[in-house]
Order: structure tokens, then C-alpha cells, then sequence
């Protein structure tokens, strides 16, 4: 077998990369501008890391084998005029399915001569395991520190893929398809997670305001947006040229509120709105990704067809997937029910397990009957959170936990899909549809589609108007043109992902101000009890907590001297970090918490 042109031994480069480490010195000591000093501690930051990685390089065999390999440096003839040296020279020179290219191409300006070396990664089982651990672990450590200044935690987890991405650490990865295929696991788990969630007495008062948001809102959004875009194409001074269907299409990937993004940032801050906005926001959210999608797929076969649109065709399809993805979503939802009462399993920790085979099971069916799959799992997952379930504690915190690590690893994986560089060239244009669609498209179909409903002050379609976060859900739609080969499809995924990263850094870290501003927020509702107790569901009983003021025990200070209300017992009473159980004799003091256990008031009233 014929060796490869670089040099995979490692007692070589170290030399290597301290000359050129040395060679930079020589070129940047004594220079006082501000611009040397800043490239000059930039590049040093640069050198000590990839110095660090090589001496994990000479350890690879007990930690890792085979992740770095370091191709030996190489010296040209500096050319007369300044040129960038791309990476993809190289490319050709690496065995065909054996390496991956990876990292950037360290130069140095010498006098003479550019300098530079390269790395190269290679993936194994082993090695994607471990690499995936490090992106997981490194953006929840990051996502802790962004909390604290309100920096959203799905954005900070985006930003660590691009980090690590080809243009950050070097990580390669530009599947498309494989993002697409990670992205509808992991959206279909997150809107059947926000539809358990979600509670029929909550969003019943605000049910007809929020579907019309998630379908009027959504066709309204992407026509103005749309018309917005394919005027702007016309421009000399724009880089893009979309037909109309184009930039519908571009329009409708972004037309839909991010599920993923809304449900975190309410629930992440703690957030209460007035007005019922908050289960609004989140029956919206939840609810127009369908549409969204379903406006894509449309516009991706008129496109692909080549053909004049058929309007009716197209009210058709539309219609033939909203109504199989509602039937099968409540089929599958009663049938969930059903089973998962009924079955007796030996481990409790299964019921999980067997509900997450259901909801893949029912986006598969969907999908096959051309019915919209995602409305369908939401739907399943309205049934399930507003049923008597069994088991429902295990089932609420496996799903939350899923959907936490799915959240995790969707953004993560688009911030590696995404080439940062590329999005250079359409920065002006994607901020000018950017701010249009948060400023114009965005307001102004809130404003209308809530125009009939009174109830609703201005400050909260405002407010609705702001919370139109785009996340992960635009960025998976937008891999549909590019697996669909859609001309101009890579530019449209560039310049979603640019209005994205907009969305997330103006709106998503303005939410809470703007709630405030507005005098639209409320303190968050207390959730669960001072003594992390729970109760399964099919004890028709409440928990309460209840802290003793120096009032209530003027006169009567014993327990059983109080006044108790019928149906309700004291079970625990907390005093600092003990636990103690009551008697009717116990003495009580001021600032003890006691558990409280009461009937719920259909049952006391029977």
C-alpha cells in the first residue's frame, strides 16, 4: 500500500510548530499597534492550543488512537500579491474514505515564505463517542455562565457546534441528510413533550386566538415575507436573484415560531404573562411548526415540478395532511392512554420506554399516509398530557430528560452543519429580511390575525409580535431545498441560519425586558411542594404547603387546636432542615412548613 504523502509519526512536528511559533515572534515583537497586539495574543492563544492538542496527539494510543494527525509543515514562495490559502488544495492528497479533513491552516507571513502545517481527523466508534461528550459537556458548562447575562441556553449550544465547526476547531461535518434525519427525532420528541405539557384548562380561554396565529398567522408571515424577498432580489445592490416561488419558499421555512425555543426561554426564566399570553405563546409554537412544514413541502413540489402552480392541488395536499395528521394524533393519543393503563409491565421504568415506540410509530404512519407528521405527535401528546396516565411521574421526567438531550444535540449538530465564512456574503441581505420579518412581517400578522379578539390589549399583541423566535425548526426546513437539490438551496440554508442567530440575540434575550417594559409580567406560579413530595396520579388527592406565621399561632399553637379544613390532613411538618411527624400534641412554631394532603373538591363535594 502506497504511504500517504503526510507524516502521521509525531517526533518530527513539535519542532516544527515551536519554529513557527518563533518565526511569528520575530515578526510581531516591537510592533505597538493596537492591531499587532490583538493578532499578535490571538495567534499566540492559537498556537498554545493546537501545541496542546499535539501533545494529546503523543498520548492518543492510551486516551484516544487515531483522533490527530499532523501533516508535515510545509514552505512556499510567498506570492507578489496577497492571496488566502484555502484549505481544499489539500483535500485531493488525503486517502479516499479513511480521513476527514479538519482544523485550519496555521500561517505565517515570513518575510519570504508562508509557513504552515495542517490537521487532520480521523472518526472511529470511539472517537465520535467521545467527540460528541465533549460538545455535550462543553455547552451546558457554557450554557451556565450565558444564563447568568441572559444569553438564551439553545443559542449558546448553537454557537459551541459553530465553534467547533470548520470554520472554529474543525470539525467536519456536512451531511445534510443526517441533520435532517437528527432534526425530525429530535422536534418530534419536543412538541410531544410541549403537548403533554400543555393543559386543556390553560389554553381553552386563548384555543381560537392561538390556532388562527399558528395557520393565518403563518400563511400571512410568509406571504408578506415572501413578496418582501423577491422584491429585494431585484436590487443591484442585493447578491440574491429568487424567482417568487423562491422566496415564498425561503419565506415559509421561516414563517413558524420555534418550538423548541419558546418552550425554553418561558419555562427556563420562570416566566407568567398576563392575559393567558403564555399558553398562547406555547399552543402557537406548538402548533404552527405543521404548518410551516406543510407550506414547505408544498412549495418544494411546485418548484421541483417546474410547472405553473395549482392552487387547488395545493389546498388539497394541505387539507389531505392536516386531516390525517389530527386523526391520527387523537387515535394514537386515546390508543397511548389505553395501553399504557391497562398493560401491567414487571419494571416501571418501561411505560417510558414503551410510549417513545408509540410516538415514533405514529410520526412513521403519518408520514407514510402523506398526513403532517409533527402535528400528529403534538396532538398524541395533548391527549396524553390531559388524560389520567399511569406512571405519569416516571413518563414526565424520562421525557423531559429526552428532550433536554435532543434539544442539546439538534442545535449542536446545526452549528456544525453551518460553514460561518459562507454566510459573509448574504450578511446583508439575511439582516435586511431579518429585521423585516421582526419589525413589519412578524407584527403586523399578529395585529391582524388577533384584530377580532378584544380581550387581547395592544401591549399583548405587541409582545406576541416580539416572541416570533426562530431556532432549530427554520434551519431543519431548510435542509429540505438543499437534499431536494432546490437551485440556490445552500444560499437559502445560509441565510435562514443568519436570521436565526438574529432571532435568537435580539428577541431571545430581550423577552423578560420587553414582558417588563410592557407591565405583562406576573410572578411564576409555584410549582410542587417545600418537600419534594409527589403523589401518583390515581390518588384523587392534592399536596399543599403551607409556612406558619407568628399570627396563626396567637391563641392555639398545638395541632390538633387548629383549625384544619375537613378533607385535609397534615402529613409532614418541616422545621429548618428536619423532618418531623405530627401528632395531635405537637407543639408548632413560627416559620414550620407543614405538608398538607387534601381531597380534590369534585370528590369532597360527592
Amino acid at each position: 500500500m502506497k504511504e500517504p504523502w503526510y507524516h502521521p509519526t509525531n517526533k518530527n512536528e513539535l519542532p516544527y510548530i515551536f519554529l513557527i511559533f518563533s518565526l511569528y515572534i520575530s515578526q510581531n515583537v516591537g510592533k505597538n499597534s493596537l492591531f499587532h497586539s490583538v493578532r499578535f495574543v490571538s495567534h499566540t492563544v492559537k498556537y498554545v492550543f493546537h501545541t496542546v492538542v499535539f501533545i494529546f496527539h503523543s498520548v492518543k494510543q492510551r486516551i484516544c488512537p487515531g483522533i490527530f494527525h499532523f501533516i508535515q509543515v510545509h514552505a512556499e514562495k510567498k506570492p507578489q500579491r496577497r492571496q488566502k490559502i484555502h484549505k481544499n488544495r489539500y483535500e485531493k492528497h488525503l486517502p479516499a474514505k479513511h480521513f476527514l479533513p479538519s482544523g485550519i491552516i496555521i500561517h505565517i507571513q515570513h518575510s519570504h515564505y508562508f509557513i504552515y502545517y495542517y490537521t487532520i481527523m480521523i472518526f472511529t466508534a470511539e472517537n465520535i463517542l467521545m467527540v460528541g461528550s465533549v460538545l455535550i459537556f462543553s455547552g451546558i458548562l457554557i450554557s451556565k455562565t450565558g444564563y447568568r447575562f441572559g444569553i438564551p441556553t439553545l443559542l449558546l449550544f448553537l454557537l459551541v457546534g459553530m465553534g467547533f465547526g470548520s470554520d472554529g476547531l474543525g470539525l467536519q461535518f456536512n451531511s445534510a441528510s443526517d441533520a435532517q434525519f437528527i432534526g425530525m427525532m429530535a422536534l418530534s420528541i419536543i412538541l410531544f413533550s410541549g403537548g403533554m405539557d400543555t393543559k386543556y384548562s390553560d389554553i381553552k380561554p386563548v384555543l381560537t386566538p392561538g390556532i388562527v396565529l399558528s395557520t393565518a398567522g403563518v400563511l400571512l408571515t410568509t406571504l408578506l415575507t415572501g413578496v418582501f424577498i423577491f422584491y429585494i432580489s431585484n436590487w443591484n445592490q442585493t447578491n440574491i436573484n429568487l424567482t417568487l416561488m423562491c422566496s415564498l419558499l425561503l419565506a415559509a421555512t421561516m414563517s413558524s415560531t420555534d418550538s423548541a425555543s419558546v418552550f425554553n426561554l418561558l419555562r427556563s426564566q420562570r416566566m407568567n404573562l398576563k392575559q393567558n399570553l403564555r399558553p398562547m405563546l406555547e399552543l402557537e409554537s406548538g402548533s404552527n411548526d405543521p404548518v410551516a412544514y406543510m407550506l414547505t413541502i408544498v412549495l418544494i413540489q411546485v418548484i421541483s415540478s417546474g410547472s405553473s402552480p395549482d392552487f387547488l392541488l395545493i389546498i388539497k395536499d394541505l387539507l389531505v395532511q392536516f386531516f390525517f395528521g389530527g386523526v391520527i394524533g387523537y387515535a394514537m393519543g386515546r390508543f397511548s392512554v389505553w395501553l399504557i393503563n391497562r398493560i401491567n409491565l414487571s419494571n416501571s421504568s418501561l411505560y417510558p420506554i414503551l410510549l417513545l415506540s408509540l410516538l415514533f410509530i405514529t410520526f412513521t404512519i403519518t408520514d407514510q399516509l402523506k398526513g403532517n407528521a409533527y402535528l400528529a405527535v403534538y396532538i398524541m401528546g395533548v391527549i396524553l398530557g390531559n388524560t389520567r396516565l399511569a406512571f405519569r411521574k416516571e413518563i414526565s421526567t424520562f421525557m423531559n430528560g429526552l428532550t433536554w438531550l435532543f434539544q442539546i444535540v439538534i442545535f449542536i449538530t446545526l452549528g456544525l452543519l453551518v460553514n460561518p465564512h459562507e454566510m459573509l456574503d448574504i450578511a446583508a441581505v439575511a439582516l435586511l429580511i431579518g429585521v423585516f420579518m421582526i419589525l413589519v412581517a412578524r407584527p403586523l400578522s399578529v395585529f391582524l390575525c388577533l384584530l377580532p379578539f378584544r380581550n387581547i390589549t395592544n401591549k399583548g399583541r405587541l409582545f406576541v409580535s416580539w416572541v416570533g423566535l426562530r431556532g432549530a425548526t427554520p434551519i431543519i426546513f431548510a435542509t429540505y431545498p438543499v437534499l431536494a437539490q432546490i437551485e440556490g438551496s445552500q444560499q437559502l440554508f445560509n441565510i435562514v441560519f443568519f436570521i436565526t442567530l438574529l432571532s435568537l440575540v435580539i428577541q431571545g434575550m430581550t423577552i423578560t425586558k420587553a414582558a417588563k417594559i410592557l407591565q405583562l409580567d406576573l410572578p411564576a406560579p409555584k410549582e410542587g411542594n417545600e418537600f419534594g413530595v409527589e403523589l401518583p396520579e390515581e390518588i384523587d388527592t392534592r399536596l399543599n404547603d403551607l409556612t406558619l406565621t407568628a399570627e396563626m399561632l396567637e391563641d392555639k399553637n398545638r395541632l390538633a387546636e387548629m383549625q384544619i379544613p375537613k378533607g385535609t390532613l397534615v402529613m409532614l411538618v418541616k422545621r429548618g432542615n428536619e423532618f418531623l411527624i405530627p401528632n395531635g400534641q405537637m407543639e408548632l412554631k413560627p416559620g414550620d412548613k407543614l405538608l398538607l394532603i387534601s381531597e380534590n373538591k369534585n370528590k369532597s363535594a360527592d
